[in-house]
C-alpha cells in the first residue's frame, strides 16, 4: 500500500505544482507573475507575451504593448483565461470575431486606446461577461446593438469618450448592471426611457458632459441607486420631482451648471442622502420647502452662486451636518434669524468671502458644538455684543478684511477656548469706543493671530498704531469726558475748507467757572447751553482740535479741517524736514571726521619739523 499511497502523493503534487513552473518558466522578463496564471507586463510587444502564455494563465494584463489590432486569432487556445486587459497600447482595430475566440471572458479592459469605432455585436459571444471598460478612447457613435444579450454584465466603463447621443435602447437588457459610467463625454440629450431596464443599477455617473435638460421621469426606474453624478453639465433647469424615486439614493451632485432656480420639495423622499452639492450654479433664489429629512447629511456645499439670501429653514432637516460652506457667493447680504436653528452637531461653518453687512444677536445661539467660524472678507460693520455667547467650543474666529470699526470689549469673554482670533484688514476707529477690545487684545496676545496687523486708521493721531500698543491709560479722557465734558459727534455740520474754522463759547454768567453756550459757525440754529467748559476739549468725529482761547467773554475754538489732501501734505513736509535733518547731521559729523583728520595731518607736520629743527641744532653745536 505504501507505494501506491506515495504515486498518489506525487500525482498530486505534480498537477499543483506544475501550473507554477509553467508561469516561472514562460513569465517574460520584464512581467510578473503574482501568482499561478496570473501576468501583468508593461512596454513588451503584445505578441510575444500572447506566444509564451501557458494553458493555466487566467488574467492576462498587458500595459504599453503596442498592439495596435485585436485579429480573431490573437485570444485563441486561451480556454482559461478569464480577465484580458490591454491598456494605453494605441490600439485602433478590433475584428468583429476577436473575441469569438475566448467566449469565457468575464473582464475586458480596452482603456486609453486610440479606438473610434466598434464593430456590430463585437462583444455578443461574451455570455458570462461582467466587466467591460472602454473609457479613454476616441468613439462617437454606440451602436444600438452594442450590448445585447450581456444580461450578465455588472460594469459598463465608456467615460472619457467622445460620445454625443446615445440610441434610446442601448442598455435594454442590461437587467443586471450595477455600474455605468458616461462621464467625461459630449452628451447632450438622454432619452427619458434610457435608464428603464437598469433596476439593479447602483452607480449612474454623468458628469462632464453638455447635458441642457433632464427628461421627466427618467430616473423612475432607478430604485435602487445609490450614486447619480451630474455636475460640470449645462442643465439650466429640473423637473418637478425628477429624484423622488431614488429613495436610497446617498450621494447626488448638481454643482456646475446653469440652474437659476430649483423646483421645491426637489430634495424630497432621499432620507439616506449622505453627500449634496449645488454650488456653482447662478441661483437667485431657493424655495423655502426644498429639502427633505436628510438626517445622514455630514458636509453640504452651497458657494459661487447669486443668492442675495438663503431660506430659514434651508438646513432644519440636516441635523447630522458636521460642516457647512455657505461661502463664495458675492451677492449674499441677509441670513435669517433661525438659519442655524437645527445643527446641533455642527462644528465648522463657512461664511467667508460673502458680502454679509451686519449679523442678527441670535444668529449662532444654538450652535454649541462649533469649532471654527469663518466670516472673514465681509462687510460686516459691527457685531452685536453676545453673538458669540453660547460658542464656549469655538477654538478659531476668523474676522479679517471686513468694515470693522470696533468691538464690544466683552464679545469673546465666553469662549475659553478660543485659541486663533483673527481681526486685521478692519478700519479700526481707535476713539474711546476701542478701549475694551484694545484692553482684551493685551490680554490675550497669544490669541489673536495676526495682532500685530491690527491697527488704527482713525483718528489721526492714532494712525498705524496697533490696538495692543495702546496703554489703557491712553482713555483716561473717556472717564473725565463721561463726567463733566464738552464734545461733538456730528461730522455732518463742520464744513471741510482749507481756512481754518471756529465755534465761539459765550458766558451765561460772570464767575470763575465759566458756564457757556456753545455755538458752531456754520449753524444757524439757537444756542444750547453745555456744561462746564473745563481744560480738556474732547471731539469725536470732527475736525482735529488745535487750540482755543478766551478773548472778551467769548472762548474760541480752532479746528483744522481732517482733508486727506492736507494730511498727506503735512504727511511729506514732516517725513522730508527728518531727512533733511538727518542730512544735517550726516553732513555736520563727515564735517568733524574731516577736521580731525586735517588737525591729526597738521599735528604731524609741526611735530616733525620740530624734530628735524633740534636734530638741525645738535648738528651745528
Amino acid at each position: 500500500m505504501e507505494p501506491c499511497v506515495d504515486g498518489t502523493l506525487w500525482m498530486i503534487l505534480t498537477l499543483i505544482m506544475t501550473p507554477l513552473l509553467n508561469c516561472n518558466n514562460f513569465c517574460p522578463d520584464i512581467c510578473q507573475c503574482r501568482s499561478s496564471g496570473h501576468i501583468a507586463c508593461s512596454g513588451h510587444d503584445a505578441k510575444d507575451v500572447l506566444q509564451q502564455l501557458t494553458v493555466h494563465t487566467y488574467t492576462l494584463l498587458l500595459d504599453k504593448a503596442n498592439m495596435k489590432i485585436l485579429s480573431e486569432r490573437s485570444l485563441a487556445d486561451k480556454d482559461l483565461l478569464l480577465r484580458f486587459g490591454l491598456i494605453n497600447s494605441h490600439l485602433h482595430t478590433i475584428h468583429p470575431l476577436a473575441f469569438h475566440a475566448a467566449p469565457q471572458l468575464k473582464s475586458i479592459k480596452l482603456t486609453d486606446n486610440d479606438l473610434s469605432t466598434l464593430p456590430a455585436r463585437v462583444f455578443s459571444p461574451l455570455t458570462v461577461v461582467e466587466e467591460i471598460y472602454l473609457d479613454g478612447n476616441q468613439l462617437e457613435i454606440i451602436g444600438p446593438d452594442m450590448f445585447e444579450g450581456l444580461d450578465g454584465l455588472l460594469t459598463l466603463d465608456l467615460s472619457r469618450n467622445k460620445i454625443r447621443n446615445l440610441p434610446s435602447d442601448i442598455f435594454h437588457g442590461l437587467t443586471n448592471l450595477i455600474i455605468l459610467n458616461l462621464g467625461r463625454n459630449n452628451i447632450k440629450k438622454l432619452p427619458p426611457t434610457m435608464f428603464h431596464s437598469l433596476t439593479k443599477l447602483q452607480m449612474l455617473r454623468i458628469y462632464y458632459n453638455e447635458l441642457e435638460v433632464l427628461e421627466a421621469g427618467i430616473f423612475d426606474q432607478l430604485v435602487n441607486l445609490k450614486v447619480l453624478n451630474l455636475h460640470h453639465n449645462q442643465i439650466k433647469s429640473l423637473p418637478p420631482q425628477v429624484f423622488w424615486s431614488l429613495e436610497n439614493l446617498t450621494d447626488l451632485t448638481l454643482s456646475s451648471n446653469h440652474l437659476k432656480d430649483v423646483p421645491h420639495k426637489s430634495f424630497y423622499n432621499m432620507p439616506k442622502l449622505k453627500k449634496l452639492t449645488i454650488y456653482s450654479n447662478p441661483l437667485s433664489s431657493l424655495p423655502d420647502d426644498l429639502m427633505g429629512h436628510m438626517p445622514n447629511i455630514t458636509q453640504f456645499y452651497l458657494y459661487d452662486t447669486k443668492l442675495p439670501t438663503v431660506p430659514g429653514n434651508l438646513f432644519a432637516n440636516m441635523s447630522g451636518l458636521l460642516e457647512l460652506n455657505l461661502h463664495l457667493n458675492d451677492k449674499l447680504r441677509y441670513l435669517p434669524p433661525d438659519l442655524f436653528c437645527c445643527l446641533p452637531n455642527l462644528r465648522k461653518l463657512s461664511l467667508r468671502n460673502n458680502t454679509l453687512q451686519d449679523l442678527h444677536p441670535n444668529l449662532f445661539h444654538t450652535l454649541t458644538t462649533l469649532d471654527i467660524l469663518l466670516l472673514n472678507d465681509n462687510k460686516l460693520k459691527t457685531l452685536p455684543e453676545k453673538i458669540f455667547q453660547n460658542l464656549t467650543l469655538l477654538v478659531t474666529i476668523n474676522l479679517k478684511n471686513n468694515n470693522l470699526n470696533t468691538l464690544p470689549g466683552d464679545i469673546f469673554l465666553s469662549n475659553t477656548a478660543l485659541k486663533a482670533l483673527s481681526l486685521s484688514g478692519n478700519p479700526w476707529n481707535c476713539n474711546c469706543a476701542i478701549r475694551g477690545i484694545a484692553k482684551w487684545i493685551r490680554q490675550n496676545e497669544h490669541v489673536v493671530l495676526d495682532k500685530d496687523d491690527v491697527i488704527c486708521h482713525s483718528p489721526l493721531y492714532n494712525l498705524l498704531r496697533s490696538l495692543q500698543s495702546l496703554p489703557d491709560d491712553e482713555f483716561n479722557f473717556c472717564d473725565e469726558k463721561g463726567k463733566t465734558s464738552f464734545f461733538l459727534t456730528e461730522t455732518n455740520t463742520y464744513k471741510h475748507t482749507q481756512t481754518p474754522q471756529y465755534s465761539s463759547v459765550t458766558p451765561t454768567k460772570k464767575s470763575t467757572t465759566l458756564a457757556n453756550t456753545i455755538v458752531s459757525s456754520q449753524s444757524d440754529e439757537a444756542p444750547t447751553v453745555s456744561h462746564i467748559f473745563h481744560d480738556i476739549l474732547v471731539v469725536e468725529q470732527g475736525p482735529a482740535y488745535v487750540h482755543h482761547n478766551i478773548h472778551n467773554g467769548w472762548v474760541y475754538v480752532w479746528f483744522l479741517p481732517s482733508v486727506s489732501a492736507l494730511v498727506g501734505s503735512i504727511m511729506f513736509c514732516y517725513i522730508l524736514l527728518l531727512a533733511m535733518g538727518l542730512m544735517l547731521i550726516l553732513g555736520a559729523i563727515y564735517g568733524m571726521y574731516r577736521l580731525s583728520t586735517v588737525m591729526d595731518k597738521l599735528k604731524a607736520e609741526c611735530a616733525h619739523e620740530e624734530e628735524h629743527a633740534v636734530l638741525s641744532g645738535l648738528v651745528h653745536t
